[in-house]
């Protein structure tokens, strides 16, 4: 840790924290996914579609622990691991734009030895096949072999942005196919909770779906076609004689 002097606080920190959602809104906002919970929570929180999954069909929730680092330098990722325990997310961004392959095999095996569910990281990754094969999730901003240096400080457990999206320690990040999501931990239950009757309510609108409701009648939009000034009209087919010239010989 290195101290700014004259009795400011110190620059880069490893906080040790407890802060940690409630396990149940967890389990469930793993369950329903990120568009189901993305829309229960007012449609907020999303990260910056610029993050993918590097494999598909992974799906995750978990408490994050946050690492800012240095770009090119993965040193304070060395240095959150110990902070890192079971159902945890690591989240990793950095100081300025960064896609150098931070991430990889080795750190993944020590992580998934602790428990951690996943990977998100403003920056890139590598050794994709191997994560892949051991069923290591990550979603991140790029693929790339560049490796890094383990010189400059930074921090671990303090809030960051990701991605366009503001993290705090011990929030809820919820990730699969459709992109990165973050629930404020004092809102996890609650979303949670909508989320479970969003499910309910989407369940209830397939059925009439799969017996041939359409959408336009469900959600009442004829109305906001009609308001909107959109008519109908029926083609008169092939058969039908050509309209008339105007005087300028136009049809």
């Amino acid at each position: 840790m290195t101290a700014a002097g004259n009795g400011a606080p110190p620059r880069h920190v490893i906080v040790r924290t407890d802060r940690r959602p409630d396990p149940e809104a967890v389990a469930v906002l793993g369950r329903v996914g990120v568009a189901t919970a993305h829309e229960a929570m007012g449609r907020r929180g999303l990260t910056h579609p610029v993050l993918r999954p590097i494999y598909p069909g992974a799906r995750i929730a978990g408490r994050a622990v946050t690492v800012l680092s240095h770009p090119g330098d993965n040193l304070m990722i060395h240095a959150c691991i110990e902070q890192c325990g079971p159902g945890d997310v690591l989240v990793v961004t950095t100081t300025s734009p960064s896609t150098d392959g931070m991430f990889g095999e080795l750190f993944a095996v020590q992580l998934a030895a602790r428990g951690v569910r996943g990977l998100v990281i403003d920056a890139g990754v590598r050794d994709v096949a191997a994560l892949s094969a051991m069923g290591f999730p990550v979603w991140s901003r790029a693929v790339s072999a560049q490796g890094t240096v383990k010189a400059s400080p930074g921090s671990v457990n303090v809030p960051v942005v990701v991605a366009g999206a503001y993290v705090r320690p011990g929030d809820v990040i919820v990730a699969d196919d459709d992109g990165v999501l973050c629930v404020p931990r004092e809102e996890a239950a609650e979303v949670a909770h909508q989320a479970l009757a969003r499910e309910a309510s989407e369940a209830d609108k397939i059925e009439q779906f799969r017996a041939g409701v359409l959408g336009l009648d469900l959600y009442g939009m004829r109305d906001t076609l009609a308001r909107l000034g959109v008519t109908y009209l029926d083609d008169p087919g092939d058969d039908a004689p050509a309209p008339a010239p105007d005087r300028a010989g136009r049809a």
